[in-house]
């Protein structure tokens, strides 16, 4: 047997999202939320998918085609700053970076699946869709390992209380309001449960008492006082030369960044 197999995507993922920070983790279909699946024009495949019309749910297999090697220890985003060996968790880094997601079934359109929420960026391969088969894919009663202690201290009431300074304010309604960016409510999610440094989770220690938490292209600046958090400004993510570098490939919130640097240069480090 050959020590190399060979695939070839099926389609692509279309949905806009070019930074992992917006793919959420765990997708919440409380959320409305539309991805497309392209598929590779051609007959075969619109053949493929007949039948597939009647399923509400899918799986699909994918490629995490923006890691270029492996760990065989990883920092899962959830939970303490412990590492896990690779097998036990979902993470990227993986000898074979094969991904698996169930995802609900909209519709189909020509050579196009339309999908509810889903944890993939744009540009994510997809290899296979599988239906999904409630009697054989769904053991709710299974134990979860490290994960089930996990989500039992996620699912209590969150211990920290968030609040934003005036200047936190400013920068927040300014991203949402000129160029519909907004990231609160993952900030608010991760930091209400544990705001301690970790860098899967993109939390920060910096000078003093002050954090930063990655947020996408944009970095939120908090203190802790007792179990209350104060987001006290935002600030771009990337250099000021990262920014102005013609041979760099595209940045995510390129022109907004440089709006903000030119409206708050006391907040850019």
């Amino acid at each position: 047997m050959s020590d190399e197999l060979t695939i070839q995507p099926i389609g692509f993922i279309r949905n806009g999202k070019s930074l992992k920070f917006n793919a959420r983790h765990q997708p919440d279909e409380s959320q409305p939320e539309t991805n497309i699946l392209e598929l590779i024009k051609g007959d075969k495949y619109q053949k493929a998918l007949l039948d597939l019309e009647g399923f509400d749910r899918i799986w699909l297999i994918w490629w995490f085609h923006r890691n270029k090697d492996w760990r065989p220890q990883v920092l899962p985003p959830r939970g303490p700053a412990k590492r896990r060996g690779v097998f036990s968790t979902r993470s990227p880094h993986r000898p074979n970076p094969l991904g698996i997601t169930p995802v609900q079934l909209i519709g189909i359109k020509k050579n196009q699946l339309i999908l509810g929420p889903c944890d993939l960026v744009e540009g994510t391969p997809i290899f296979d869709i599988k239906p999904y088969i409630p009697a054989y894919d769904s053991f709710p009663d299974s134990k979860a390992g490290w994960l089930q202690e996990i989500d039992n201290a996620q699912s209590s009431p969150p211990v920290y209380q968030i609040i934003y300074s005036a200047l936190a304010e400013e920068h927040l309604t300014w991203l949402r309001k000129t160029w519909d960016i907004d990231f609160t409510e993952r900030l608010q999610e991760i930091l209400s449960h544990d705001p301690s440094p970790h860098r899967t989770r993109r939390i920060r220690s910096r000078h003093g008492n002050l954090f930063d938490i990655g947020c996408g292209a944009w970095y939120a600046v908090f203190e802790i006082k007792d179990q209350v958090i104060t987001i006290l400004s935002i600030k771009p993510a990337f250099p000021l030369k990262f920014l102005t570098d013609p041979e760099r490939p595209e940045i995510p919130d390129k022109e907004a960044q440089m709006s903000f640097r030119s409206l708050w240069p006391q907040c850019v480090d």
